[in-house]
């Protein structure tokens, strides 16, 4: 039902133009990559042909801000699985925000969220119930305060998409984000 196509067509549809980046999807391992040279495209690159890592590939492009974008993968490091205790606190604190945003894509597209700890194996395995607790605040401060520019435009775009209408996060309720599953 969800398919990692979709997004590719709306999100190139929404900012290869205007922000001179696409989505493609199909890498073994998610990275965003800047541009060579003037004039060509940034590219996010989403895991295989899963769905929910374009949403949330997307979600940290549309927190990055302009100097970051000019960065390979923003700047950011990245400790694969089998994560030290320190190592999964540090992941929780950056991916608050990029794991709210994703879940209020998939809202927009009335896909399935799991909040995700990317650490199955390390010392602090799992997403603490602190990180999902600081996703679900994160979430509702987005839907109360709005979106960065570029997560609106995205949010609108997969609205229109899935569900045919204007449909924006900001009409999501308190009670719908603590009846979704974060397992």
């Amino acid at each position: 039902m969800f398919d990692v196509r979709d997004v590719v067509v709306v999100f190139n549809a929404c900012f290869e133009r205007s922000c001179r980046t696409k989505l493609e999807s199909g890498a073994q391992e998610p990275l965003y990559q800047p541009a060579a040279q003037a004039g060509d495209c940034h590219i996010i690159y989403s895991t295989q042909d899963y769905f929910a890592s374009a949403l949330h590939e997307i979600s940290h492009w549309c927190i990055a801000g302009e100097k970051r974008r000019l960065l390979m993968d923003y700047g950011y490091w990245y400790e694969p699985d089998g994560r030290s205790a320190e190592q999964q606190a540090e992941f929780e604190r950056v991916e608050v925000k990029p794991q709210a945003l994703e879940w209020i894509f998939a809202q927009c597209c009335g896909a399935p969220f799991r909040i995700s700890a990317d650490n199955l194996s390390g010392d602090g395995a799992g997403a603490s119930d602190a990180f999902k607790a600081a996703v679900v605040e994160a979430a509702r401060g987005y839907v109360a305060n709005g979106l960065p520019a570029r997560a609106a435009q995205f949010a609108q775009a997969l609205g229109r998409f899935y569900r045919g209408d204007d449909w924006t996060p900001e009409q999501l309720s308190s009670s719908e984000f603590a009846l979704s599953c974060l397992c």
